[in-house]
Formats: structure tokens, sequence, C-alpha cells
């Protein structure tokens, strides 16, 4: 972490804007509480950021990440993520039905189905999906910024592996 704490405010920014979807400002944020001497540290530190943040804010952040398996432009850091899921190799009958419970999902919440698809298969995105489609909408909220932090701390792991 020594190399991360002597990065300059740009540089830092450059390597760890996109750590969370499309939200550089928790990078910035985070910036400002140099040095954080782990990678749990700063995983914590940026987490922090964003559960200070107002929540019109927070929800930015949830509505920035992108359907699954949808066929739109993905942040490098994305299309990794859902490849590793499956989320390229999906058999008909499993894009049918993530397609139809994201679609009914974000009818209901308004903002998109988020999962650490690393940590899935489609199958158990399905279930996921499916379980998760009948919380109320302060729980899901609660839940989308849990499963957002799991990404971030993959991601934050990829940017500083030796």
């Amino acid at each position: 972490m020594d190399t991360v704490d002597r990065l300059d405010h740009d540089a830092f920014l450059a390597r760890f804007g996109g750590v969370f979807e499309q939200s550089p400002w928790v990078a910035e944020r985070a910036w400002a509480a140099r040095p954080f001497g782990s990678l749990d540290a700063l995983h914590h530190t940026m987490v922090e950021a964003v559960e200070r943040a107002p929540r019109d804010v927070q929800l930015a952040l949830i509505r920035a990440h992108p359907d699954l398996a949808a066929n739109v432009s993905l942040t490098a850091e994305s299309e990794r993520e859902q490849a590793a899921a499956g989320l390229d190799a999906l058999t008909p009958e499993q894009f049918e039905r993530i397609t139809w419970l994201t679609t009914a999902y974000r009818a209901r919440f308004g903002f998109p189905f988020i999962v650490c698809a690393r940590e899935h298969t489609p199958d158990s995105i399905i279930a996921a999906a499916e379980r998760r489609t009948a919380s109320g909408p302060d729980e899901e909220e609660k839940t989308a910024l849990s499963e957002i932090a799991k990404i971030a701390r993959l991601r934050l792991a990829d940017l500083v592996a030796p």
C-alpha cells in the first residue's frame, strides 16, 4: 500500500476513479484520508464515503450500474465481471429469465438489479433476482450498496495486486 499512498492526487484518481462504477467522486473523497496502510483500509474509506453521501448521490451510484446481460456498452470492469459469471455465454432460457427479472426489478425499484457477479453463476444470479424482487425498497437500496461494496473490493484487489 505504500505505493498507493505515494500516488499524487491525479494519479490516485486515474487509478481508482473507476472502482465504483462511473463514480469517481468516491475516490476523490477517499483521497483526503491517506495514508491507508492496507487494501482493507482503502476499501473501508471508500465505502464510508458512499455511506456518508446523501441518498440521492447513493441512488445515482446504484443507477450508474448496467443491467446484467444487457446489450449495452459496459465499462471494461463490468464486462470482465459479467464474463466471469458466465453472463456472456447464457443459454437462451437463462438470457430470457435474467432479462425478464431485471426488467421487473428495475420497474419495482427504479434502479438496476446489482449483484457481485464474480461471486455467482447465471443460475445463482437468477435465484438471487427472484428472491430480491420480493424485498422492500429500503432493504433493496441497502443490499444494492452492499453488493457495490463487494464489487469495489474485488476491483481494488485487481488494481493493487502485486
